[in-house]
């Protein structure tokens, strides 16, 4: 599988994900930069979750249908062209992190996926629909993983 190098003029690999980007801020999504997408990839999907959540991994943010010659999102933005998924949080959008008080910093990873054909996912769609939709197709991705405590 190809890599995606994936990265935020934010934050950077392994480190604290700013304020303003948390669920009690705003929930403004952080800019993401992507480059290295490989030629065959048709279509580009984005899944931010939180796997040290108490109940189980938790879905901040859901993108599909990204064009595959987008090089970044800004803060806050969403590409016109994208669906955009239902967060755990039951919103439709990105929910920034908000761990419980106390515990140690979670983990957010934020995984950008090429595919090799169209996911079909449209607008609401959940987090159990983007991993059906996208097994099979990735031929790309990328990571970039931030910490938030409160």
């Amino acid at each position: 599988m190809d890599e995606i190098r994936l990265r935020s003029p934010a934050f950077s690999d392994h480190t604290l994900i700013p304020a303003d980007h948390s669920h009690a801020q705003g929930d403004v999504s952080p800019p993401l930069e992507w480059s290295d997408v490989p030629d065959a990839v048709t279509e580009l999907v984005l899944i931010c979750e939180d796997p040290d959540a108490p109940g189980g991994t938790f879905v901040h943010w859901l993108l599909a249908g990204i064009d595959p010659g987008t090089e970044s999102i800004d803060a806050g933005d969403v590409p016109t062209e994208a669906a955009v998924g239902r967060n755990d949080f039951g919103s439709q959008g990105y929910g920034g992190p908000h761990p419980p008080v106390g515990d140690e910093p979670h983990r957010y990873f934020f995984r950008l996926y090429g595919l090799s054909e169209a996911s079909g996912l449209k607008d609401g769609f959940t987090g159990e629909d983007f991993r059906t939709a996208v097994e099979e197709k990735v031929i790309a991705s990328g990571t970039l993983v931030g910490t938030y405590g409160r």
